[in-house]
Protein backbone atom coordinates (compact mmCIF):
# COMPACT_ATOMS: atom_id res chain seq x y z
CA UNK A 1 0.00 0.00 0.00
CA UNK A 2 1.54 3.36 -0.92
CA UNK A 3 1.46 6.78 1.16
CA UNK A 4 -2.00 7.97 0.53
CA UNK A 5 -2.63 10.66 -1.91
CA UNK A 6 -4.93 13.26 -1.15
CA UNK A 7 -7.41 14.57 -3.54
CA UNK A 8 -10.76 17.36 -3.73
CA UNK A 9 -13.67 16.94 -5.32
CA UNK A 10 -16.59 19.26 -6.05
CA UNK A 11 -19.80 18.59 -4.76
CA UNK A 12 -22.66 20.85 -4.87
CA UNK A 13 -22.19 23.15 -1.86
CA UNK A 14 -19.06 21.79 -0.99
CA UNK A 15 -15.48 20.72 -1.87
CA UNK A 16 -14.58 17.07 -0.43
CA UNK A 17 -11.87 15.78 0.58
CA UNK A 18 -11.08 12.05 0.12
CA UNK A 19 -7.28 10.24 0.54
CA UNK A 20 -6.39 7.13 -1.72
CA UNK A 21 -3.85 4.50 -0.14
CA UNK A 22 -3.86 2.22 -3.94
CA UNK A 23 -2.18 -1.35 -3.97
CA UNK A 24 -1.23 -1.89 -7.90
CA UNK A 25 -1.56 -5.45 -7.12
CA UNK A 26 -4.99 -5.95 -5.76
CA UNK A 27 -7.17 -7.93 -7.59
CA UNK A 28 -9.97 -6.72 -5.09
CA UNK A 29 -12.50 -3.65 -5.38
CA UNK A 30 -11.91 -0.51 -3.88
CA UNK A 31 -12.30 -0.76 -0.07
CA UNK A 32 -14.11 2.82 0.90
CA UNK A 33 -14.60 3.59 4.49
CA UNK A 34 -17.36 5.90 5.74
CA UNK A 35 -18.51 7.87 8.89
CA UNK A 36 -20.75 10.53 9.61
CA UNK A 37 -20.12 12.77 11.51
CA UNK A 38 -16.67 10.82 12.15
CA UNK A 39 -13.96 12.40 9.62
CA UNK A 40 -11.24 10.04 7.50
CA UNK A 41 -9.17 10.13 10.79
CA UNK A 42 -11.12 8.15 12.59
CA UNK A 43 -10.45 5.14 10.11
CA UNK A 44 -6.11 5.16 10.69
CA UNK A 45 -5.64 2.10 12.62
CA UNK A 46 -8.19 -0.18 10.91
CA UNK A 47 -6.66 0.82 7.56
CA UNK A 48 -3.67 -0.45 8.36
CA UNK A 49 -4.78 -4.08 9.09
CA UNK A 50 -5.55 -3.95 4.43
CA UNK A 51 -2.59 -3.43 3.18
CA UNK A 52 -3.22 -5.39 0.26
CA UNK A 53 -6.05 -3.54 -1.66
CA UNK A 54 -6.42 0.21 -2.16
CA UNK A 55 -8.73 2.04 0.66
CA UNK A 56 -10.18 5.13 0.56
CA UNK A 57 -11.39 7.51 3.07
CA UNK A 58 -13.06 11.23 3.04
CA UNK A 59 -13.90 13.79 5.15
CA UNK A 60 -18.10 13.86 4.54
CA UNK A 61 -19.51 17.18 3.62
CA UNK A 62 -18.36 20.21 5.58
CA UNK A 63 -16.79 18.29 8.23
CA UNK A 64 -13.04 17.86 8.63
CA UNK A 65 -11.18 19.00 6.05
CA UNK A 66 -13.94 19.09 3.46
CA UNK A 67 -14.91 23.02 2.73
CA UNK A 68 -18.61 24.71 2.59
CA UNK A 69 -19.53 26.63 -0.27
CA UNK A 70 -23.23 27.61 0.69
CA UNK A 71 -25.20 28.72 3.18
CA UNK A 72 -25.16 26.77 6.61
CA UNK A 73 -28.00 23.84 6.81
CA UNK A 74 -28.66 20.47 7.55
CA UNK A 75 -26.88 17.52 5.45
CA UNK A 76 -29.66 14.95 4.98
CA UNK A 77 -28.52 11.00 4.23
CA UNK A 78 -29.88 11.60 0.74
CA UNK A 79 -27.43 14.34 -0.08
CA UNK A 80 -24.47 12.52 2.07
CA UNK A 81 -25.74 9.70 -0.44
CA UNK A 82 -25.30 12.16 -3.33
CA UNK A 83 -21.92 12.57 -2.48
CA UNK A 84 -20.63 9.01 -2.32
CA UNK A 85 -22.32 8.38 -5.43
CA UNK A 86 -20.16 11.13 -6.86
CA UNK A 87 -16.97 10.13 -5.02
CA UNK A 88 -17.66 6.73 -6.32
CA UNK A 89 -17.48 8.08 -9.95
CA UNK A 90 -14.29 9.92 -9.05
CA UNK A 91 -12.86 6.51 -8.42
CA UNK A 92 -14.08 4.92 -11.90
CA UNK A 93 -17.24 4.09 -11.28
CA UNK A 94 -17.21 1.04 -8.90
CA UNK A 95 -18.62 -1.24 -7.90
CA UNK A 96 -16.32 -0.82 -4.68
CA UNK A 97 -16.76 -2.94 -0.96
CA UNK A 98 -18.18 -0.01 2.00
CA UNK A 99 -17.47 -0.05 5.70
CA UNK A 100 -19.59 1.90 7.12
CA UNK A 101 -20.10 3.20 10.97
CA UNK A 102 -22.94 5.03 12.76
CA UNK A 103 -24.12 7.83 10.34
CA UNK A 104 -22.30 6.68 7.66
CA UNK A 105 -23.80 3.44 8.00
CA UNK A 106 -27.01 5.21 7.60
CA UNK A 107 -25.75 7.25 4.55
CA UNK A 108 -24.50 4.14 3.20
CA UNK A 109 -27.49 2.11 3.18
CA UNK A 110 -28.81 5.23 0.97
CA UNK A 111 -26.57 5.17 -1.34
CA UNK A 112 -27.36 1.45 -1.54
CA UNK A 113 -31.22 2.40 -2.33
CA UNK A 114 -29.98 4.92 -4.99
CA UNK A 115 -27.09 3.79 -6.27
CA UNK A 116 -26.71 -0.15 -5.86
CA UNK A 117 -24.58 -0.42 -8.91
CA UNK A 118 -21.91 1.12 -6.95
CA UNK A 119 -21.41 -1.42 -3.99
CA UNK A 120 -20.82 -5.00 -4.42
CA UNK A 121 -20.61 -5.55 -0.27
CA UNK A 122 -22.04 -3.01 2.17
CA UNK A 123 -21.13 -3.30 5.50
CA UNK A 124 -23.32 -1.27 7.91
CA UNK A 125 -22.25 -1.09 11.29
CA UNK A 126 -24.50 0.32 13.82
CA UNK A 127 -26.33 2.30 12.05
CA UNK A 128 -28.63 4.90 14.34
CA UNK A 129 -31.68 4.21 12.37
CA UNK A 130 -34.41 5.16 15.39
CA UNK A 131 -37.13 4.95 12.78
CA UNK A 132 -36.67 1.15 12.55
CA UNK A 133 -36.71 0.72 16.69
CA UNK A 134 -39.79 -0.66 18.21
CA UNK A 135 -39.91 2.31 20.63
CA UNK A 136 -39.13 4.76 17.96
CA UNK A 137 -41.60 7.78 19.27
CA UNK A 138 -39.52 7.78 22.22
CA UNK A 139 -36.35 7.00 20.64
CA UNK A 140 -37.05 9.99 17.92
CA UNK A 141 -38.20 12.32 21.22
CA UNK A 142 -35.43 11.97 22.62
CA UNK A 143 -33.29 12.79 20.06
CA UNK A 144 -35.75 16.04 19.48
CA UNK A 145 -35.08 16.73 22.90
CA UNK A 146 -31.23 16.74 22.48
CA UNK A 147 -31.42 18.81 19.57
CA UNK A 148 -33.49 21.59 21.37
CA UNK A 149 -31.07 21.55 24.36
CA UNK A 150 -28.14 23.01 21.94
CA UNK A 151 -30.16 25.39 20.34
CA UNK A 152 -30.79 26.40 23.55
CA UNK A 153 -28.01 25.93 25.83
CA UNK A 154 -25.01 24.99 23.37
CA UNK A 155 -22.74 22.04 23.04
CA UNK A 156 -21.55 21.03 26.44
CA UNK A 157 -25.64 20.21 27.70
CA UNK A 158 -26.21 18.55 23.90
CA UNK A 159 -23.72 16.26 24.87
CA UNK A 160 -24.25 15.44 27.69
CA UNK A 161 -27.70 14.44 26.80
CA UNK A 162 -26.25 12.93 24.01
CA UNK A 163 -24.42 10.62 26.28
CA UNK A 164 -27.00 9.51 28.10
CA UNK A 165 -29.33 8.59 25.37
CA UNK A 166 -26.58 6.34 23.10
CA UNK A 167 -25.35 4.81 26.92
CA UNK A 168 -29.10 3.78 27.99
CA UNK A 169 -29.46 0.17 27.60
CA UNK A 170 -33.18 -1.41 26.54
CA UNK A 171 -35.97 0.92 25.29
CA UNK A 172 -36.25 4.63 25.79
CA UNK A 173 -38.71 5.77 28.38
CA UNK A 174 -41.30 8.35 27.63
CA UNK A 175 -40.14 10.48 29.80
CA UNK A 176 -36.45 10.29 29.33
CA UNK A 177 -36.46 14.32 28.63
CA UNK A 178 -37.13 15.10 31.97
CA UNK A 179 -35.18 13.03 33.69
CA UNK A 180 -32.60 14.77 35.70
CA UNK A 181 -28.95 14.95 34.02
CA UNK A 182 -25.32 15.32 35.30
CA UNK A 183 -23.44 18.40 34.69
CA UNK A 184 -21.37 18.87 31.38
CA UNK A 185 -17.98 19.42 33.85
CA UNK A 186 -18.56 16.04 34.55
CA UNK A 187 -17.48 15.11 31.60
CA UNK A 188 -15.04 17.04 30.84
CA UNK A 189 -17.55 19.29 28.58
CA UNK A 190 -17.48 22.76 28.38
CA UNK A 191 -20.13 24.84 30.94
CA UNK A 192 -20.52 28.15 29.13
CA UNK A 193 -22.48 28.34 26.04
CA UNK A 194 -19.92 30.50 23.38
CA UNK A 195 -23.01 30.60 21.35
CA UNK A 196 -22.08 28.91 18.29
CA UNK A 197 -24.19 26.62 16.57
CA UNK A 198 -22.42 25.17 13.96
CA UNK A 199 -21.29 22.08 15.72
CA UNK A 200 -20.84 19.03 12.46
CA UNK A 201 -23.38 16.57 14.52
CA UNK A 202 -26.20 18.72 16.55
CA UNK A 203 -26.33 21.27 14.11
CA UNK A 204 -26.32 19.04 10.47
CA UNK A 205 -26.39 15.28 11.22
CA UNK A 206 -28.05 14.59 13.97
CA UNK A 207 -32.18 15.24 13.28
CA UNK A 208 -32.26 14.25 10.01
CA UNK A 209 -29.84 10.56 10.37
CA UNK A 210 -31.74 9.71 12.85
CA UNK A 211 -35.20 10.55 11.21
CA UNK A 212 -34.22 8.96 7.99
CA UNK A 213 -36.70 6.32 6.41
CA UNK A 214 -34.77 4.02 4.63
CA UNK A 215 -36.50 2.39 1.85
CA UNK A 216 -36.29 -1.16 2.79
CA UNK A 217 -37.99 -2.41 -0.31
CA UNK A 218 -34.98 -1.00 -2.67
CA UNK A 219 -32.85 -2.08 -0.24
CA UNK A 220 -33.73 -6.04 -0.30
CA UNK A 221 -34.06 -5.79 -4.05
CA UNK A 222 -30.83 -4.49 -4.43
CA UNK A 223 -27.88 -6.53 -5.79
CA UNK A 224 -25.55 -5.17 -3.05
CA UNK A 225 -24.92 -7.83 -0.62
CA UNK A 226 -25.66 -5.69 2.44
CA UNK A 227 -24.17 -7.26 6.01
CA UNK A 228 -25.65 -5.09 9.49
CA UNK A 229 -23.02 -4.87 12.11
CA UNK A 230 -22.95 -5.03 15.90
CA UNK A 231 -20.63 -4.32 18.47
CA UNK A 232 -20.16 -7.05 21.01
CA UNK A 233 -20.19 -4.66 24.29
CA UNK A 234 -22.76 -2.41 23.41
CA UNK A 235 -25.61 -4.49 23.41
CA UNK A 236 -29.55 -3.25 24.55
CA UNK A 237 -27.62 0.06 23.23
CA UNK A 238 -29.61 2.10 20.96
CA UNK A 239 -26.92 1.84 17.78
CA UNK A 240 -27.02 -1.63 18.01
CA UNK A 241 -30.73 -2.15 18.52
CA UNK A 242 -31.17 0.08 15.43
CA UNK A 243 -28.52 -2.36 13.65
CA UNK A 244 -30.71 -5.19 15.19
CA UNK A 245 -34.00 -3.61 13.35
CA UNK A 246 -32.25 -2.84 10.32
CA UNK A 247 -31.36 -6.48 9.81
CA UNK A 248 -34.70 -8.00 10.71
CA UNK A 249 -35.88 -5.65 7.84
CA UNK A 250 -33.56 -6.91 5.39
CA UNK A 251 -34.49 -10.28 6.47
CA UNK A 252 -31.28 -10.99 6.90
CA UNK A 253 -28.84 -11.61 10.74
CA UNK A 254 -26.83 -9.19 12.08
CA UNK A 255 -22.76 -10.32 12.16
CA UNK A 256 -21.21 -9.64 15.80
CA UNK A 257 -18.10 -7.35 15.50
CA UNK A 258 -15.07 -6.83 18.70
CA UNK A 259 -15.33 -4.21 20.96
CA UNK A 260 -18.03 -1.67 20.98
CA UNK A 261 -19.67 1.45 18.36
CA UNK A 262 -16.77 2.23 17.89
CA UNK A 263 -14.95 -0.63 17.99
CA UNK A 264 -11.93 -0.03 15.00
CA UNK A 265 -11.21 2.51 16.84
CA UNK A 266 -7.44 3.16 18.13
CA UNK A 267 -5.69 5.66 20.52
CA UNK A 268 -6.90 9.28 20.33
CA UNK A 269 -10.17 9.37 20.08
CA UNK A 270 -11.54 8.61 23.76
CA UNK A 271 -13.43 5.00 23.21
CA UNK A 272 -10.49 3.08 22.00
CA UNK A 273 -11.83 -0.45 20.65
CA UNK A 274 -10.18 -3.24 19.27
CA UNK A 275 -9.18 -2.67 15.73
CA UNK A 276 -7.15 -5.56 15.67
CA UNK A 277 -9.77 -8.16 16.23
CA UNK A 278 -12.63 -5.86 14.23
CA UNK A 279 -10.23 -5.73 11.31
CA UNK A 280 -10.31 -9.99 11.34
CA UNK A 281 -13.95 -9.77 11.31
CA UNK A 282 -14.17 -7.26 9.10
CA UNK A 283 -11.62 -9.46 6.38
CA UNK A 284 -13.76 -12.34 7.22
CA UNK A 285 -17.29 -10.50 6.24
CA UNK A 286 -15.79 -9.00 2.86
CA UNK A 287 -13.97 -12.25 1.94
CA UNK A 288 -17.68 -14.48 2.19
Amino acid sequence: MTQPKTHTLEVPGGVLTYDVREVEASTGPILLMIGSPMDASGFTSLVGHFQDRTVVTYDPRWTGRSRRTDAPREATPDLHADDLHRLIDALGGGPVDVFASSGGAVNGLALVARHPEQVRTLVAHEPPAAQALPDREQALAAVVDIRKTYDREGFGPAMVKFIAVTSLRGNIPPDFADQPVQSPASFGLPTEDDGSRDDVMFGQNLMTCTHYEHDFEALRAAPTRIVVGVGAESEGEMAHRCGLAVAERLGTKPVTFPSHHGGFLGDGFGMKGDPDAFAVTLRQVLAE
